[in-house]
């Protein structure tokens, strides 16, 4: 088990020799840190990995340079400088966050930016407002359009957080896929199969060989559902924020060029709508009744969105993170090659 604090520390100290500055570091760091700490390892401290190696090859620059595009009322659109997308979508959300204090709802867009880990981080920043938090992105081809074999959209992760005052927020965090491209990723670099009806290959056939899967696509939740999701939430990250679309996207996880990422972030303030002490009275109910429903055979409780994940919270403050040997031995290659005096230990 790794010490928060301590992987924390060593993530902002790598950010820092890549060429970032102290308070960017210590942002991305933090983003990267709390991923672990909810069990999202794929969007955590891993991406350490691949943001050295995109540096190394000139596909992202480091320190980030967020620039304003267009700003008119409550909407905003920034340029992400082919930068760190968590600082880029961080960024967002926080101009959201101050607008819907003014106009009650505000928007702000990125383009040209990078991964941004995941997205239940930015959505929280507005819960934590007393807000309700939204936040889409695109992402690399990954998964065809339902009906076709070919991949032409990402799996366009989308969340929703909302405020709650004795519960726990709703933190809903997912991608329009059945699972996430990067734990296909993971069971690659860990030599492991992965369940039936996660992906497809090449040819269109089911397979538990993530190596298969990754030179095929994803299947989207729902069928024909989660494909539409994937589809609209790619033209309001991408398109709309004049960042790349559609195949246009590149990975983050391969050396291909800029990966031209789009980011939508919303910020409702619930006092235009309602009295803040009334919703929270309202929604820390709702939860309550949730809870207390008569639960199906097997199940000891009924767990919100994003619940179990803070649950890891708490957890991981307490008794340290749990990470991937290989991910440790990587990051430990990385402090080496650049001269960082620190280690991480399991």
């Amino acid at each position: 088990m790794v010490n928060p604090e301590q992987l924390r520390n060593i993530a902002k100290e790598i950010l820092k020799a890549y060429g970032e500055n102290e308070t960017n570091a210590l942002l991305t760091a933090d983003c990267l840190v709390k991923a672990d700490m909810r069990g999202i390892s794929t969007h955590g401290i891993y991406l350490l990995i691949p943001i050295f190696d995109r540096i190394k090859a000139g596909m992202l620059d480091i320190p980030t340079k967020i620039t304003l595009v267009k700003e008119i009322d409550a909407t905003t659109v920034l340029d992400g400088g082919n930068g760190l997308g968590q600082l880029a979508a961080r960024k967002a959300m926080d101009i959201s966050i101050e607008k819907a204090k003014k106009f009650g709802i505000a928007v702000t867009s990125v383009r040209n930016t990078n991964n941004i880990s995941f997205l239940g981080y930015y959505t929280g920043l507005a819960s934590q407002k007393g807000m309700i938090g939204l936040a889409t992105s695109n992402a690399a081809a990954s998964m065809a359009p339902w009906g076709s074999t070919e991949a032409f959209i990402g799996t366009s992760p989308f969340s929703i957080s909302i405020p709650a005052k004795n519960q726990k927020p709703i933190i809903l965090d997912m991608s329009s896929s059945v699972v996430a491209r990067g734990k296909i990723r993971q069971a690659s670099r860990n030599k492991k199969t992965i369940p039936l009806g996660w992906s497809i290959d090449s040819e269109g056939n089911p397979t538990n060989n993530p190596e298969e899967a990754l030179k095929g696509t994803l299947l989207p939740i729902a069928g024909p559902k989660g494909s539409g999701m994937a589809i609209v939430i790619d033209i309001l990250a991408g398109m709309l924020s004049g960042s790349k679309y559609g195949p246009e996207v590149k990975t983050f996880h391969k050396l291909e060029g800029a990966t031209g990422v789009g980011v939508f972030c919303m910020a409702i303030d619930i006092n235009r709508f309602i009295d803040l002490e009334d919703f929270y009275s309202k929604i820390d109910n709702y939860i309550q009744e949730i809870k207390n429903l008569k639960k199906a055979k097997n199940v000891s409780e009924i767990y919100l969105p994003g619940e179990i994940e803070l649950q890891k919270e708490e957890k991981a403050s307490k008794q340290g993170i749990e990470l991937d040997p290989l991910t440790v031995e990587n990051l430990n290659d990385i402090l080496s090659k650049l001269s960082i005096d620190l280690n991480l230990r399991l």
